[in-house]
């Protein structure tokens, strides 16, 4: 699928724009969903909050695979999540790294401090500019056995600055580890993945310190 996808999103993006190119990742996110039903694994969002529109959100999640992203993209399409990830990710995977490159995602070297920063900068202006959904893993790195990392702050506290009026979406992801419990062979079988949504934070509602604290605490006390 992610190289059947790769040469449909370039045609989309260099034949009729941005807005065809999202709805080619969508349909490639949904079809990346539906394939971990082979391995008998559903995946369902629960969200029991109405999330705000015409303004930024920030979904914040932990991180337990690479199954985490698709179902991100899927699920909160109409908000046209954007991913904050590591530069390696921007070259050499079908499809996902030429989505990073040009879909507006921000690519951040995670051994270059002032690339990060500068990056950072330039994605959370345009996150508010276009009232995009902003996606990111304060964690840093896939938790291997599920249990949270501590939260890194310094990516949300870039974005959070440029985006005081919009609202910070927190995320709890439960059982993508098990696809990879025994490493990339053989995959786990038959553990059913579940997103929660939380209730929204106004970013401007609390000081950063506060905001940090409510999220991680959400995020990380539903984690099974």
């Amino acid at each position: 699928m992610l190289v059947i996808f790769h040469p449909l999103q370039w045609i989309s993006l260099n034949v009729f724009g941005h807005k065809a190119h999202d709805k080619v990742v969508a349909a490639l996110n949904f079809f990346l969903v539906k394939s971990l039903l082979i391995l008998g694994i559903p995946i369902r969002l629960i969200n029991k909050h109405t999330l705000p529109e015409d303004t930024s959100l920030i979904f914040v999640s932990n991180h337990q695979s690479t199954f985490d992203i698709p179902p991100i993209g899927w699920f909160f399409r109409k908000h046209h999540p954007k991913f904050v990830a590591k530069i390696e990710l921007g070259k050499g995977i079908p499809s996902v790294s030429y989505n990073l490159r040009h879909g507006g995602a921000a690519l951040i070297n995670r051994k270059d401090a002032k690339q990060a920063l500068t990056e950072l900068g330039r994605f959370s202006k345009r996150i508010r500019e276009k009232k995009w959904g902003a996606i990111i893993f304060p964690e840093g790195t896939r938790s291997r056995t599920g249990k949270p990392k501590p939260f890194s702050t310094n990516g949300l506290k870039m974005i959070t600055k440029y985006n005081p009026d919009g609202y910070i979406v927190p995320l709890t992801i439960n059982n993508s580890w098990k696809v990879f419990k025994y490493g990339k062979f053989p995959l786990g079988l038959g553990s059913p993945i579940s997103i929660t949504t939380h209730k929204p934070i106004k970013i401007d509602s609390l000081p950063f310190d506060e905001l940090m604290k409510e999220v991680e605490t959400a995020v990380t006390n539903h984690i099974q």
